[in-house]
């Protein structure tokens, strides 16, 4: 298929679908061998080719081999049969040979990388441009996830990349850098959607953070949804910079029950005492008078009565 264009080797895998359906539905029972050797041998090698590339997408390289072929077994009729226990855990990835290629050079194009991390088109990147990215993007607070979601990239996208370029660290005898963000630790989806319920049902910012061992800072960013936002559970919607409609009217006497419609012998609780009632206060505490009738009559708190009366 190297000869055709991408749009042209598009149509033809879009073709063979149908076909890897049916070979799927053949030998998951519905058919044998004949049947399969027949929808074969009714393709050409560019169409075989295609079909390869279209069953091998049907298959999740992250399920166990159990659970991918552990219905590759046949009872006494000769018939495929599911076994009762699909014992291979490892992951269909894990039986995929290693890749031989070297490692790219270490030369990183540092305008590739700023424009990988803004979110910027990146026509081409090498593997050490991208390490360096990706490096950069976690020092800002972004995941793997959250990087997959930057470059429009399918799930688990720059995961995979990671883990390639691991293997090929360790087999050349180099340490793989660390990707962990800087004092900060990383969280499961399943703790990411228990803070935000936590949230949710009214505990705070700080209690939360420290049942965790986080700071506030990292906990805000989560249940707002900065972070982890691939992960779901209830995100707490942002706050609005404006007053709402009842506070500038109670603030600034466009109701009824506002502090301007008030009568002008109301004084509000915090109100600011005068020199000479303050002077007053402190001779009639020192006099004897209760705190608690000077602070009725004054239309302030106790406490305010005990700071001038001290």
């Amino acid at each position: 298929m190297s000869t055709m264009s991408p749009e042209q080797r598009g149509d033809l895998a879009e073709r063979m679908l149908p076909e890897a359906a049916n070979l799927a539905v053949l030998v998951h029972g519905d058919g044998g061998p004949e049947d399969v050797a027949a929808v074969l041998a009714g393709l050409t090698g560019a169409e075989k080719d295609a079909l390869i590339v279209v069953l091998a997408g049907l298959v999740d390289p992250e399920q166990p081999v159990g659970r991918a072929l552990g219905w590759l077994d046949f009872n006494e009729h000769g018939s495929l049969t599911v076994p009762a226990s699909w014992s291979e855990d490892r992951k269909v990835r894990d039986l995929a040979p290693e890749d031989d290629t070297d490692l790219d050079d270490d030369f990183v194009d540092q305008v590739v990388v700023s424009n990988f991390v803004r979110g910027f088109r990146v026509s081409a990147i090498s593997d050490a441009e991208f390490l360096e990215s990706v490096k950069q993007c976690v020092n800002r607070g972004l995941t793997l996830g959250d990087i997959d979601q930057l470059r429009g990239w399918e799930r688990r996208t720059t995961e995979n990349w990671v883990n390639r370029l691991r293997k090929q660290w360790k087999r050349s005898g180099r340490e793989f850098p660390s990707l962990a963000q800087p004092g900060s630790r990383t969280f499961t989806e399943a703790e990411v959607v228990a803070i935000r319920k936590r949230s949710a049902g009214g505990a705070s910012d700080r209690e939360i953070a420290m049942s965790y061992s986080v700071n506030r800072e990292t906990i805000r960013s989560i249940v707002r949804g900065n972070r982890y936002a691939q992960y779901g559970g209830p995100i707490r919607a942002a706050r609005s910079k404006q007053p709402s409609t009842a506070s500038r009217e109670y603030m600034c006497g466009h109701g009824d029950k506002s502090v301007a419609a008030r009568p002008a012998s109301f004084q509000a609780s915090n109100a600011v005492l005068s020199p000479q009632e303050r002077f007053e206060i402190a001779q009639r505490a020192a006099g004897g008078e209760p705190v608690k009738g000077l602070a009725g009559e004054y239309k302030v708190s106790s406490t305010t009565i005990r700071k001038y009366a001290a």
